[in-house]
């Protein structure tokens, strides 16, 4: 008898012993629904061909990025959102647009060169013909070499730019090799990153010092343009700023940044003794009208006489930059934040909790939106005091690397959330999607809630050839992947609606509880 009461006790603990903690409710019926609306009515290269083909570069400021505000903002009152608005976060700065640019070298021969203007810099006084100097300043010393030489010249400056040959993919996606090891967790015990010694910091600063003084130089010489070579291959341009969007309007010297390979052809020209002509003309237009920056805000108001006044919100920077159209960055993030909300939308959902689209300004130059809205409603930055919507917002969703399918989540190092995503991905494991990462991310707008206690998330995507494109003249349409963006949208369109139909707020890290 004792015996088998033995037995009979041993098999009770290892049925309580192993059974399975309980998992997250999950409406699977719902999860049927927005995937047959997300996969099989997809918009996604609807909205595609309008957010870059249609509406064009969306550079911060820019009469495009307004555009595109007051497109989004008709499309949403369109599918039938409430509380449509733009929104303005406070003072980003100065507009700037492109009018005309033009260069194609001349002598020793005739080729059109792939070229665009530096962000936010002045454009030429008309035409310009002129040989290009190559002007090699290595101290303030130099300086009298060039004085009353450069009046109406084009200038390059000697770079170590170069361009080498891969032999990786162009494209690829993650294996499941990869994704189990970003699982993993790196314990790092020498404090992070190695920091710069006193001799790198100073080296840099002195560098950037002279390169200040270099530009302040040719512009007291009245140069006429300055052109410049950038990182990339196959004739990308990558984006950088020569000006300053300042609303001090500072002058600023009219400069070109070159495809690597036009660039180098031109230099080593030079450089061997060749004569190198350019003509080229740059027209710019500045808007002093306006030095606010705005967010594009809309809702699905919530049910539950208890949680509607809570919010689960999605997001994606509107903005881009100048030489491509934006497709990749971030493009693809809006177009599917903007698809998850119309299949929910679509769906006549009754969500308990208000789920909340924003379509964020200015992320490129320092998360401007996203912060200006955190600054405006959540808490200051600064002092952590908390606003309104600190203890009413249970996460904010963000998408920002590519088109490229979602494989899973990173949950910036929040515990607590683990076994809810394992949830909430199960049902989308066939789809590709199932790793759940606890780590930390950052660059991009969710940061902004992290940053001030709020969960903040950003899925991992696969890469696809993102890293070659984005920030380029070649981040356009032709790149954006729209079985993938379907498939995102619809994982987003379920997470948002299992977040606001949780009985509880998603769970916050320890020391962002008070």
């Amino acid at each position: 008898m004792l015996k088998k009461n033995f037995y009979f006790f041993l098999a009770i603990f290892f049925v309580f012993a192993f059974t399975p903690k309980a998992t997250e409710n999950v409406d699977l019926d719902m999860v049927y629904k927005i995937k047959r609306e997300g996969l099989s009515n997809s918009t996604v290269r609807d909205l595609s061909y309008y957010l870059t083909d249609y509406l064009g570069p969306r550079l911060s400021g820019s009469s495009n990025l307004r555009r595109a505000r007051n497109w989004s903002a008709e499309k949403f009152k369109e599918w039938g959102l409430q509380n449509v608005k733009i929104d303005s976060y406070g003072e980003f700065g100065r507009g700037w647009d492109i009018k005309k640019s033009y260069l194609a070298m001349t002598t020793p021969y005739y080729q059109q060169l792939i070229a665009t203007p530096k962000a936010w810099t002045d454009g030429t006084d008309g035409p310009v013909s002129s040989e290009v100097v190559l002007v090699k300043i290595d101290s303030e010393e130099d300086f009298a070499k060039y004085k009353g030489k450069l009046k109406g010249k084009v200038v390059t400056l000697p770079s170590t730019l170069s361009v080498t040959t891969s032999f990786d993919p162009s494209a690829r996606r993650w294996t499941d090799e990869q994704l189990d090891g970003m699982k993993e967790v790196n314990v790092n015990v020498s404090g992070g990153r190695t920091p710069m010694s006193p001799a790198q910091l100073a080296q840099m600063r002195n560098a950037r010092a002279l390169n200040q003084k270099i530009n302040d130089f040719f512009l007291e010489e009245g140069v006429a343009l300055k052109l410049t070579g950038t990182r990339g291959s196959f004739g990308t341009v990558f984006h950088s700023t020569g000006g300053s969007y300042s609303t001090d309007k500072r002058k600023t010297l009219p400069e070109l940044e070159l495809s690597a390979e036009h660039w180098g052809r031109m230099v080593r020209l030079i450089e061997n003794g060749q004569t190198v002509s350019v003509d080229a003309e740059v027209q710019v237009e500045w808007l002093d009208d306006d030095y606010k920056g705005y967010n594009v805000l809309a809702e699905i108001p919530g049910t539950d006489k208890n949680l509607k006044s809570e919010i689960v919100l999605l997001g994606a920077h509107l903005d881009s930059w100048h030489a491509g159209t934006g497709a990749n960055d971030n493009g693809a993030g809006v177009i599917v934040m903007m698809e998850a909300i119309r299949i929910l939308k679509t769906l006549g959902v009754q969500p308990k909790r208000t789920i909340r689209i924003a379509l964020w300004g200015e992320e490129e130059q320092g998360l401007y939106g996203s912060r200006g809205y955190i600054q405006k409603y959540v808490a200051d930055r600064q002092t952590y005091e908390k606003k309104g919507e600190w203890d009413k917002i249970s996460a904010y969703y963000n998408l920002d690397n590519g088109s490229g399918k979602i494989r899973g989540i990173n949950t910036q190092s929040n515990d607590a959330v683990v076994p809810i995503f394992e949830s909430w991905f199960a049902p989308f494991h066939e789809l590709g999607a199932k790793t759940i990462a606890n780590r930390s991310v950052g660059s991009t707008d969710h940061v902004a809630f992290e940053a001030v206690g709020i969960p903040g998330f950003q899925f991992i995507q696969d890469p696809i050839d993102y890293g070659r494109g984005y920030h380029t003249n070649m981040d356009v349409y032709e790149r954006l992947q729209m079985a993938d963006m379907a498939q995102a949208a619809t994982i987003v369109a379920s997470l948002v609606y299992n977040t606001a139909q949780r009985d509880e707020k998603l769970p916050r890290k320890p020391w962002c509880k008070q």
